[in-house]
């Protein structure tokens, strides 16, 4: 299995605000420093950035690096694929190319760093436990609650029992009803919304694995999870609503959708065949 790599930067500005004050001071001379630390022992970057050896180690551990070491292979990847995020999304007197421009780029930096963050392993875990369920539940609220229903059209078409509604009180109804064997996937960018907490704690108490898709912190939804995957967002404050993150999101259902076709593509062909069948037929009478 290939070793995810890169990342080390945008799990920081991810991570920076749910870390511990001398992790957050580490963190910050790693951001400001990159090429000095990438060649400079543990021992080193404690001392230049004012911290113990100690704080390093956690650091490395809370950012999913195996170590110190990792961690520099990781930076050092970054900084060989640097590129320049000199951008916004919205600027008063833009004209139509520059829009056009900003706001492409910052949905590929969004896509390019979930990539980044993502874990193959977590990933293996839950195409594992798709494949398995015998019923697959997809919450969320809001944007994220599109992109719920999104991931349970996908799903459906390849004969697995989907549930899937954007309504806190009928989310609860719902998941008062899974089993064991089944699973349920929460969305919510921030991981601290209400309604997909409340959902989390009484999804638990069914026994039911749960699959969490948040951005990349330490975050409450995240906590409550079996499987924790992440998506990074390039939003800044000038944006109107979610547009990269809602971008990452679909593209992590993507990923997930679409290793669970290749994974049982035997199995499930006739059903796609099927459905993509269905839906051509739909479009000729809309059109008729």
């Amino acid at each position: 299995m290939m070793k995810d790599v890169g990342g080390c930067l945008v799990r920081i500005q991810e991570m920076i605000e749910s870390l511990s004050p001398k992790e957050q001071l580490l963190a910050q001379y790693i951001s400001q420093n990159p090429h000095r630390v990438v060649n400079m022992s543990i021992y080193e970057l404690a001392a230049d950035s004012g911290v113990s050896s100690a704080t390093v180690v956690r650091l490395c551990k809370t950012l999913h690096f195996t170590g110190f070491k990792d961690l520099c292979r990781n930076l050092c990847c970054d900084l060989s694929t640097a590129v320049d995020e000199d951008f916004e999304d919205i600027r008063p007197g833009d004209d139509l190319d520059t829009v056009k421009r900003n706001v492409c780029a910052s949905s590929i930096h969004a896509i390019e760093n979930t990539m980044a963050v993502t874990s193959s392993e977590a990933l293996h875990q839950a195409v594992d436990t798709l494949c398995a369920a015998k019923r697959i539940d997809f919450y969320g609220v809001g944007t994220s609650g599109l992109v719920a229903l999104d991931a349970a059209g996908k799903f459906a078409r390849i004969d697995k029992i989907v549930v899937s509604n954007v309504d806190p009180h009928n989310q609860i109804l719902f998941a008062t009803t899974l089993k064991q064997d089944d699973v349920a996937v929460l969305i919510s960018y921030s991981g601290e919304t209400t309604d997909m907490l409340n959902l989390a704690r009484e999804i638990k108490k069914q026994g039911t694995k749960i699959i969490t898709l948040t951005k990349y912190s330490k975050n409450s939804l995240a906590a409550l999870a079996d499987i924790n995957l992440y998506c990074v967002s390039t939003e800044t404050l000038k944006r109107s609503g979610a547009m990269s993150s809602r971008i990452a999101q679909y593209t992590m259902i993507d990923i997930l959708y679409a290793s669970v076709c290749t994974r049982n593509f035997n199995a499930i062909k006739s059903h796609l065949s099927r459905s993509r069948s269905i839906s051509q037929r739909a479009h000729m009478h809309d059109n008729g």
